[in-house]
């Protein structure tokens, strides 16, 4: 059944839930709220359609943000300049990158599919999607933000990501029409993202309306207004939270207490480190940290591996029940961390040893969210 959003405020839940999802990652949720306001404005409404709306036989794909979100230091900001990257020529790049994908294939793209959920990795594929007048599917690939690209469901499955557009935000376009694997598509699309300093636009994953059924973890993007939804209440009401939006999506609190200690790095096109929180209240003389690859994937409750990925991990401001990017948390912030079973899809062998510590190189064994807290 389609979903129409009509209102701002429901335009303002989605973001928020969506930044929820992202772990930490996805996207900056401020660019993202500001394209969907203007896109509502601009076009009305935004519907968001059941996969078995679309027809086997359409065409769809997927759009994204690639690239690393950290800060420009001054050094970046200097090569940057040698370059003549100092005035921005495309405002919105995933709109641009969909009509380069179509130009390449000579085919139209009849519904866009978001690759993950995040502050602007949802948003913006919605934008686009309802600016090129296409379908926007009530799913995604990955329930939750994630910083590769195999870690998806269509990857898992084996599907191609190439052909490949991409579009940055200086006006440089790209094609990738044939890669050996998965890796190495994933290497090329962030090199490419490596150029423009930061995130570029890019499409994948072309497919058949048929195989889209078959992949997508669905109704994410509705649930997300809901957990906006919950997180907006919880606050007008009085209530906290962290608890109210653990309690929707049968979740658990997993911390509370203040930012202590943040150390990151811009490595290979991503945002890399670890939080310190110092615990207050009932965490009072606890450490929490919790290591970050872009979104949030491994913590150690005072040294003792705790929460991993695939299962979720979400930093909000303990007062206002925010969900903060891993960017924008600063040394002293009060927050609370909420902890949500992994999806199904991701709910087996290969699903943890795609997004779970291994992946990432840590010797940390993946014990399920529901076994560690019960």
């Amino acid at each position: 059944m389609a979903k129409t959003i009509k209102t701002v405020q429901e335009v303002e839940d989605l973001v928020r839930g969506v930044t929820f999802f992202g772990t930490g990652g996805g996207g900056n949720p401020e660019q993202g709220l500001a394209f969907l306001k203007e896109t509502l404005n601009d076009v009305g409404k935004i519907e968001l359609v059941d996969a078995d709306e679309i027809p086997d036989n359409a065409m769809v794909c997927t759009c994204f943000y690639m690239g690393s979100i950290a800060p420009h230091t001054p050094e970046v900001k200097e090569r940057m300049k040698v370059m003549g990257l100092t005035e921005k020529q495309v405002d919105r790049i995933l709109p641009e990158a969909v009509e380069a994908l179509e130009r390449f294939l000579g085919k139209k793209i009849e519904a866009i599919v978001p690759i993950e959920l995040g502050g602007i990795n949802t948003p913006a594929p919605i934008d686009a999607a309802a600016r090129l007048g296409k379908k926007v599917v009530d799913g995604d690939y990955a329930g939750r933000a994630i910083p590769e690209i195999v870690q998806t469901t269509p990857s898992m499955a084996g599907k191609t990501l190439p052909p490949m557009s991409s579009v940055d935000e200086w006006g440089n376009v790209a094609f990738v029409e044939k890669v050996r694997n998965h890796q190495c598509a994933e290497a090329l699309g962030k090199a490419i993202s490596t150029v423009a300093f930061g995130l570029v636009g890019q499409t994948a994953f072309v497919m058949t309306g048929k195989e889209l059924k078959q992949l997508l973890i669905r109704g994410t993007v509705s649930e997300s207004i809901e957990v906006g939804r919950v997180i907006r209440e919880s606050v007008e009401t009085g209530k906290d939270p962290a608890t109210e939006i653990a309690k929707f999506l049968n979740g658990w609190v997993l911390f509370r207490g203040t930012v202590s200690n943040k150390d990151w790095e811009d490595k290979q096109g991503y945002y890399w480190g670890t939080h310190t929180f110092s615990g207050t209240g009932e965490f009072s003389g606890k450490t929490l940290k919790i290591w970050f690859k872009n979104e949030n994937h491994i913590s150690w409750l005072d040294d003792k591996a705790w929460v991993t990925s695939p299962d979720i991990m979400q930093v909000i401001d303990e007062k206002t029940g925010e969900p903060i990017c891993n960017p924008d948390l600063k040394v002293g912030d009060k927050v609370a961390v909420v902890g949500v079973k992994k999806r199904e899809a991701f709910n087996n062998e290969l699903g943890i040893a795609t997004v779970g510590p291994a992946h990432y190189g840590f010797d940390v064994k993946h014990v399920p969210i529901e076994e560690l807290l019960g």
